[in-house]
């Protein structure tokens, strides 16, 4: 008798073990990230479920989704069994996702401390391997207006021209602002430039009546708040 056990596909487990089938049966959440995973990737390779290609995926990330969705589509191609198809499928659902935590419930966000502008802006600066310089205009109510995107640059740096910023807000009228820029490498910890910036911002600020809130560095799920940290 074969002691042969075949595993390359989801059809030949037992029921409650299929991805799709616990979802039904237990709920999302009882799934592992590495079965979420694999029922977006629907198989696996030769010799190797769905599920197990995934821990494989998840592995070289050390697990962490953060790392992951920072992946590009020829890293995930890389993995035997993942084509462009199901690499472009788990790039769309990890941007879904990203897009979810920050999306608008249909009326303008109010910035009441560092943590809020966090959740607004981290749609933008989260997970990136770049370096991007981001705005957030206020309104006399402190409820955000607009998002705007000041500089795109690599992962040392990017400019952020303080002429730019302000032109950009009084033509939109604004009331106050929020800096915000993200740090790829995931230190928080402001650098010589990022104080310089601020300072200059600051008091460049108070001189037209468009006060800086707050500068936002954003990490790895986390943040530096200069106005939290009395930098301002």
């Amino acid at each position: 008798m074969s002691n042969y056990v075949k595993k390359a596909s989801i059809r030949h487990w037992a029921e409650s073990d299929r991805p799709r089938e616990k979802m039904m049966l237990k709920g999302k959440s009882a799934l592992s990230d590495a079965e979420l995973l694999a029922i977006l990737i629907g198989t696996g390779s030769s010799g190797k479920s769905a599920v197990e290609l995934c821990k494989e995926v998840l592995s070289s990330v050390d697990y962490n989704l953060v790392e992951l969705s920072r992946l590009s589509i020829s890293s995930f191609t890389g993995f035997k069994g993942i084509g462009e198809a199901k690499a472009i499928t788990i790039a769309s659902a990890l941007e879904l996702g990203r897009r979810r935590r920050s999306a608008d419930p249909g009326t303008k966000p109010r910035i009441t401390g560092s943590k809020d502008a966090w959740e607004v802006m981290s749609q933008h600066l989260s997970d990136l391997s770049h370096e991007e310089f981001w705005i957030a205009l206020l309104n006399r109510a402190n409820r955000v207006t607009r998002k705007i995107c000041i500089s795109s640059g690599g992962f040392a740096g990017t400019v952020a021209d303080p002429k730019k910023i302000f032109s950009v807000a009084l033509e939109a009228k604004a009331s106050a602002l929020i800096l915000c820029h993200n740090h790829p490498s995931g230190n928080l910890i402001p650098s010589l430039s990022d104080k310089t910036l601020t300072q200059k911002m600051t008091q460049a600020g108070k001189f037209l009546d468009l006060p800086v809130l707050d500068h936002l560095i954003f990490g790895d799920e986390n943040y530096y708040s200069f106005a939290d940290n009395g930098l301002l």
